[in-house]
């Protein structure tokens, strides 16, 4: 698989907003930085993925002008931006900004090792 591709499931994943389709794709020391703070491990980051689930219902997660700043066998790193549309507390709502994430290359798997949104 090439980081491309790793990207697209994940995509695909997100869409799901379920955690059971995204978490093949977590490696166990990530690190994921949203407006909800910093999370780190597994463990952490599952939580924070779950509670941004269940806090915005019928999301749209869209990622585009991806920037691929190196890839290599082992890892890559990329530039986004991103943007969300949903329903937080029975109103619409929507928020957008810029991400980076560095995945690496385990066991011929590619995993998000570091994942950082902002506005």
């Amino acid at each position: 698989m090439r980081p491309e591709e790793f990207l697209n499931q994940y995509k695909s994943a997100l869409a799901t907003q379920k955690w059971e389709e995204v978490a093949p794709l977590i490696h166990e020391n990530a690190c994921v930085i949203f407006s909800s703070g910093t999370h780190k491990g597994k463990r952490e980051v599952k939580q924070a993925f779950e509670r941004n689930f269940a806090s915005i219902k019928d999301e749209t997660f869209t990622i585009s002008n991806v920037h691929w700043i190196n890839k290599s066998d082992a890892f890559a790193a990329y530039l986004f931006n991103f943007h969300w549309s949903g329903i937080m507390d029975g109103k619409s709502a929507l928020g957008s900004g810029r991400g980076s994430s560095v995945i690496v290359c385990e066991n011929g798997k590619w995993l998000l090792l570091v994942e950082h949104l902002s506005q």
